[in-house]
C-alpha cells in the first residue's frame, strides 16, 4: 500500500501546528485522556482509517487498556466494559461523526443524558474531540495514509 500523496497536514504551512492544538485542546479541558482515546478509536472505527485505529488502539493499550475493552469498543452497546459516562460518550461520537444520517444527528435524549455526565467545559471538550479526529479520519482517508507508517 502506498499513500495517494504526502499527508495534507505535511503539506499546507502551518496546518499541522493548527490541527495538533485542536486535538491537544480537550485534554486541557479536563477529561481523561483514555475517554478522548476511546472517543478516538469509535470514530475512527467508523470512518476507515486504519491509520487512526492503529494508533488509538495503541495508545490505549500502552496506557493499560484491557484487550477486552479495546476489542469491544465497535460493539460498546452489548458489552458490561464501559461506564454510564464513556457510553454517553461513544454514542456522541457515533451521531456527530455520522451527522448526514438522521435529520437531528443529536437527539434531545442523547443531549440530557450526556450533560449528566460532563459539565459544559468538557462536552465543548468532548466535541471539540470528535470533530478533530473526523478531520484526521478524512484526511487519511481521501488521501489513503497507511497505518503502521510514519508521519501522522
Amino acid at each position: 500500500m502506498q499513500a495517494r500523496m504526502e499527508h495534507p497536514a505535511m503539506v499546507v504551512p502551518g496546518a499541522m501546528k493548527a490541527l495538533t492544538a485542536l486535538s491537544a485542546s480537550a485534554e486541557k479541558a479536563g477529561l481523561a485522556r483514555e475517554l478522548l482515546e476511546l472517543v478516538h478509536l469509535r470514530a475512527s472505527q467508523i470512518n476507515g482509517c486504519s491509520v487512526c485505529v492503529e494508533m488509538h488502539a495503541r495508545y490505549l493499550r500502552k496506557a493499560g487498556e484491557t484487550d477486552e475493552r479495546l476489542f469491544s469498543v465497535a460493539a460498546w452497546r452489548d458489552a458490561p466494559y464501559f461506564t454510564d459516562a464513556e457510553r454517553v460518550a461513544l454514542e456522541l461520537t457515533e451521531v456527530v461523526t455520522r451527522v448526514a444520517d438522521r435529520p437531528d444527528p443529536v437527539s434531545d435524549d442523547l443531549w440530557s443524558e450526556t450533560v449528566k455526565h460532563f459539565d459544559q467545559r468538557q462536552l465543548a471538550a468532548l466535541l471539540l474531540a470528535i470533530s478533530s479526529i473526523n478531520v484526521w479520519n478524512r484526511l487519511n482517508a481521501a488521501t489513503r495514509q497507511v497505518a503502521g507508517t510514519a508521519g501522522v
